[in-house]
């Protein structure tokens, strides 16, 4: 029944991350910012501006029914509205069965909240990154807040050991956003864009272990570079062109947090 709510809840989330990151760039365009705030007035359909009605606002459902078309204009709608909804109720239903901790304990529940409100940010972000080349400030800072947030309740109220973890938390913090304004600088913004370095703030906090962190960095990278390759064989990347970090960044993040300790331990287990 909870993973049903979830499943649910994690829909729910994906639409909003969908409206989010359509009228954040449309702000950025110069629309009006009341008109198309995130909190005031109704859903519109990006081509013909027409006011969306609630049954064409059902997560996933809406978009199969209308057989993604807008149902006033007849004009295409992405499918990435249900790969997105689909993708956000998949990570809030895994976060939860494979939570590496239990999560009896109030802490855990702490972080657990922590992490699927920040996995909100952290896939408008991903989105937005794939898009528009770009880790907007206006979805890193309040997603960083609550992971701050969430990491300090934490560590105030549920941890014996403050010292130690907030020693883990700035080592990791180290790696994952140092390192990345260490490149920014020395290559000026060539090699990376200082939202990856921002970016770096939201996953150190989260993760809070600098092993994590480092296996994160790897897995990005990783990732990073084969898609770089199938990409440049099946002719859609040449070589000198940009491609966005932050979505590799963040599918690492969520890798690591959920089998990243596993994967550490049979790391060790194999040559050690």
């Amino acid at each position: 029944m909870f993973i049903a709510i979830l499943f649910i809840f994690g829909l729910a989330a994906g639409s909003f991350i969908n409206a989010l990151v359509w009228r954040l760039h449309e702000q950025e365009k110069g629309q009006g910012a009341q008109k198309l705030s995130i909190f005031h007035g109704r859903s519109i359909c990006p081509h013909c501006k027409r006011e969306l009605a609630v049954r064409d606002l059902l997560p996933v459902i809406s978009w199969l029914s209308l057989k993604g078309r807008c149902r006033y204009c007849q004009q295409s709608i992405s499918i990435q509205y249900p790969v997105v909804e689909l993708t956000m109720a998949v990570v809030f239903v895994l976060s939860y069965i494979l939570w590496p901790f239990d999560l009896v304990a109030a802490g855990q529940k702490t972080l657990f909240i922590t992490w699927l409100v920040c996995s909100i940010g952290l896939l408008a972000l991903l989105v937005y990154d794939y898009k528009w080349l770009l880790l907007p400030n206006r979805i890193i800072y309040p997603t960083l807040t609550v992971a701050l947030t969430g990491r300090l309740v934490h560590l105030a109220f549920f941890t014996d050991s403050k010292g130690h973890e907030l020693l883990l938390l700035f080592f990791s913090l180290l790696i994952t956003s140092g390192l990345f304004w260490i490149l920014f600088e020395v290559s000026r913004g060539r090699w990376i864009g200082f939202g990856d370095v921002r970016l770096g703030l939201i996953t150190g906090t989260l993760l809070a272990n600098p092993g994590l962190s480092v296996l994160m960095i790897f897995l990005a990278s990783v990732l990073g570079l084969l898609a770089f390759v199938i990409g440049l064989f099946g002719g859609v990347k040449t070589l000198g062109q940009k491609i966005p970090y932050g979505p590799f960044l963040i599918i690492a993040s969520w890798l690591s947090l959920l089998f990243g300790q596993n994967l550490i331990d049979w790391y060790m287990r194999l040559f050690g």
